[in-house]
């Protein structure tokens, strides 16, 4: 089977993260049996969804593992011309289908060479590390993780087969989402001393956010090599109050660190959260 034509074939299982991806982990499960790859599912504490993890070669310290998530995005009120769960070739050198690129066009890849490996008698293996919800916070691959960790010998390196134009990815931030909830005291906004407006509070901590971004770039914490080349804080979502003439009791905010690999998430949230204390 070619590359394209395992990717029609993983194309059309349509592993949205709210959805099972068991379709298609059986399908691979049925490709490896075919070739007598050893293989082992990681599920889900549901059943609903499981890792698939499989080597070629030896049970020998090192190798490589490729690994790619198997579930996609939604297609929900987005302006596709064609069944974006059918893979099409619309002749101008690209096949168009959800989750083409990201990712299972590298799952595709990866697969489809699986009989050449064979024949060569690796020395070391190749693993190959199917997750599930990628897209909704990586929530699948540590578990497999650490089945590979104690069940296997320990690989060299791993490949994680993003869509990044070819281009080597060597590093990554780090992110973590919070949501802060401020309380306040409620009254009427004519006797605005009698309280205390959670959205204001809220307001200065929304902006303290963005000034700890100010002060990193200050600080020279910078690093070229991403294009965002600073620690980002970001405030993305804010809701609280229930009238224009009542002192809002509660706001919430969610936010964002995304720390580069030389700055710690602790350091940085410890800087709002001690503006929060005072």
């Amino acid at each position: 089977m070619t590359a394209a034509e395992m990717l029609e074939r993983l194309v059309g299982f349509a592993t949205v993260s709210r959805d099972s991806n068991l379709d298609l982990i059986a399908f691979v499960e049925g490709y490896l049996d075919e070739h007598g790859v050893k293989h082992w599912r990681v599920e889900s504490d549901d059943g609903r969804k499981a890792n698939l993890l499989a080597r070629i070669g030896p049970d020998v310290e090192g190798g490589v593992v490729l690994s790619g998530h198997t579930d996609v995005v939604p297609v929900d009120g987005q302006p596709w011309s064609t069944d974006p769960f059918t893979l099409i070739d619309k002749g101008d050198g690209k096949l168009y289908g959800r989750g083409t690129c990201d990712m299972k066009g590298f799952i595709a890849c990866a697969l489809a060479e699986l009989p050449e490996w064979l024949k060569r008698g690796l020395d070391k293996p190749i693993y190959l590390a199917l997750s599930y919800d990628e897209e909704v916070g990586c929530i699948g691959a540590p578990r497999m993780i650490e089945r590979l960790m104690a069940d296997h010998p320990r690989p060299t390196a791993v490949i994680v087969g993003e869509p990044t134009l070819m281009q080597p990815v060597v590093a990554h931030k780090g992110a973590t989402n919070l949501r802060t909830t401020v309380t306040g005291r409620a009254s009427h906004s004519s006797q605005v001393d009698q309280g205390v407006s959670a959205i204001h509070v809220a307001a200065r901590l929304v902006t303290k956010i963005e000034d700890v971004m100010s002060e990193l770039r200050a600080e020279g914490r910078v690093d070229e090599a991403f294009n965002v080349a600073h620690s980002s804080l970001h405030v993305g979502k804010i809701a609280g109050g229930t009238a224009i003439n009542i002192m809002a009791r509660e706001c919430t905010f969610e936010w964002e660190i995304r720390h580069l690999p030389s700055d710690r998430f602790e350091e940085l949230f410890e800087r709002v959260n001690a503006f929060a204390a005072e």
